[in-house]
């Protein structure tokens, strides 16, 4: 599955998304509709913390062939900026802006960004790969 992680700056939300989600085995994207010079540090840090690098490369910004390569795209705040093409899943995650926040408050929005992840990452989980149940 390829998955394209969106938000506006591609500084904290998409960027912990897009790692969370290579950690699990998905191929992943994320950019951003008016992208940051560079990512939000505490949430570099955050990610850090969780042994995930989302500081060495700059926020991309979101072009039309992010969203064509994408089998789902998950948009976090960016609205109207991004483009919807038939065929294409889409869903939105209402997580707040880690811009401005302090660790405390980043590790929280961290926490939750995984948790969506994986629950993602096992939904879409290859057959015959999820453990037996019962």
């Amino acid at each position: 599955m390829r998955v394209l992680f969106v938000c506006i700056q591609n500084a904290g939300r998409s960027r912990m998304a897009e790692g969370f989600a290579r950690a699990a085995g998905l191929q992943a994207r994320s950019a951003g509709s008016a992208p940051a010079a560079a990512a939000h540090p505490v949430v570099v840090q955050a990610m850090d913390e969780v042994g995930i690098d989302v500081g060495s490369r700059a926020p991309r910004t979101l072009v039309a062939a992010d969203v064509e390569w994408a089998d789902l795209v998950v948009t976090m705040g960016c609205g109207d900026a991004c483009p919807v093409l038939p065929d294409t899943a889409f869903r939105d995650w209402q997580l707040p802006d880690p811009a401005g926040m302090d660790i405390g408050a980043v590790r929280k929005v961290r926490d939750e960004v995984a948790r969506r992840v994986q629950a993602l990452a096992a939904e879409h989980a290859a057959p015959g790969t999820n453990p037996p149940t019962g």
